[in-house]
């Protein structure tokens, strides 16, 4: 399932208890994040020990245009995750609606 900038920003703004990762690289980071712990998509397998507290738990994954977090998302997925959504347009998205 995915979400869009605007579902996000709503959860945002509202304080939700999600968990929120950014599969960018280090040096997209820098330049501009939305808050997200970041996980460089080559490292999320190594991760899955630390997240599988939050199996059930809502995950928001977002990269630069979609396609890295839609990556994540279906490893996640295939590893008994049962609520990962991928942001749609990815920070993208977000910059044109929220940042242009």
């Amino acid at each position: 399932m995915d979400i869009t900038v605007e579902e996000l920003k709503q959860k945002l703004d509202n304080g939700e208890n999600f968990v929120f990762i950014d599969v960018r690289e280090p040096f997209e980071y820098a330049e501009f994040n939305l808050g997200a712990r970041l996980i460089p998509l080559a490292n999320v397998m190594s991760h899955i020990d630390e997240l599988l507290s939050h199996k059930n738990d809502e995950i928001v994954i977002h990269c630069r245009s979609g396609k890295r977090s839609a990556t994540a998302q279906s490893w996640l997925q295939q590893s008994g995750f049962t609520n990962v959504r991928n942001l749609e347009g990815g920070v993208l998205a977000w910059i044109a609606k929220y940042n242009s």
